[in-house]
């Protein structure tokens, strides 16, 4: 959905001075493409992962002084542009997200990413800090990992899951990706294997999630690139599974409703719609879109425009 990313955003790139952050850099696809269509925009790139910013950094080269990457996760926005002398508060014209696990990430076998490939049961998008992935199923307790199974993955049978992952922990720690995935078609009854493709795909969702606080993280980050925005500045949202979208809805429908008692005839300005929103609920990836990059397929893109400072 990268065309409709630069489309929303237009508006508020081809202004004069434009500064855009880029929170989830990756392998900077979607940066190289804004800095190619936005000529005078200048960019700020985050990302957790070390190696995504040295990847990053060799392909954003050409642009020189105008994209500046930065290693930080996105909920530090309000940090990195103080570092960086940019005003925290309405100090860019437009901001990215494409959340959840980039390409790289999933591709490199060593990651623990994909539960298609036997690896390390690493999941760290930043592998400098915290815990892994191994580290979560052999030292939560068993209450502790149901909840994360339920509220990460969305996971019916967490139960059955952990019960499985608990008696085998005690048997010999869990340390490679493919040993976790065959005990989790082993637990799951056969009706619930039939459908919604890999059975793994929602264990090894809540468990990425967990170990880079990802919602945490969010929850954090989306209102404060909100505060980050100009007037007229715009921000565009990928997510791709229904807790991220969930989230963004709130903070964007939030900020797009009145807080105007009822009743009153005339609605001051400090209980008018901070943002606009730019997007008819979550758009979808087209079939050509899937076609050519099946990864595309459960993105949701939400799209907000600021429209008013705060009151102070």
């Amino acid at each position: 959905m990268l065309r409709r990313c630069l489309d929303l955003l237009a508006p508020a790139l081809e202004r004069p001075g434009a500064v855009v952050v880029d929170c989830t850099l990756g392998l900077g696809g979607h940066s190289e493409a804004m800095l190619t269509r936005f000529p005078e925009v200048r960019l700020i790139g985050l990302d957790r992962d070390k190696e995504a910013l040295r990847l990053s950094g060799e392909r954003l080269a050409p642009f020189g002084e105008r994209a500046t990457l930065v290693h930080a996760v996105y909920d530090e926005l309000p940090e990195v542009l103080d570092r960086l002398g940019i005003p925290r508060v309405h100090g860019v014209q437009g901001v990215l997200f494409d959340l959840g696990v980039s390409s790289m990430q999933l591709d490199e076998a060593d990651r623990g990413f994909a539960y298609a490939q036997d690896a390390p049961l690493d999941m760290r998008m930043d592998q400098s800090t915290g815990i892994s992935a191994a580290e979560v199923l052999n030292t939560y307790p068993p209450g502790e990992l149901v909840r994360i199974l339920r509220a990460y993955g969305e996971e019916k049978q967490a139960k059955r899951i952990v019960s499985a992952v608990v008696r085998e922990r005690q048997r010999e720690p869990f340390t490679n990706s493919a040993r976790l995935v065959q005990l989790i078609r082993d637990a799951l009854p056969q009706a619930a294997k039939r459908t919604g493709g890999n059975p793994a795909k929602r264990t090894f969702q809540a468990l990425r999630i967990e170990v880079n606080g990802e919602l945490s993280v969010l929850e954090r980050a989306i209102p404060a690139a909100v505060k980050a925005l100009a007037v007229g500045g715009r921000i565009g949202v990928l997510s791709y599974h229904s807790l991220e979208d969930r989230l963004v809805k709130q903070v964007f429908a939030a900020g797009a409703a009145s807080t105007a008692p009822p009743g009153l005839p005339v609605v001051p300005e400090e209980y008018q719609p901070r943002l606009k929103l730019l997007t008819r609920g979550a758009e979808l990836p087209t079939e050509e879109e899937i076609a050519e990059n099946r990864r595309a397929a459960p993105a949701r893109f939400r799209g907000a425009e600021r429209v008013r400072e705060d009151v102070k």
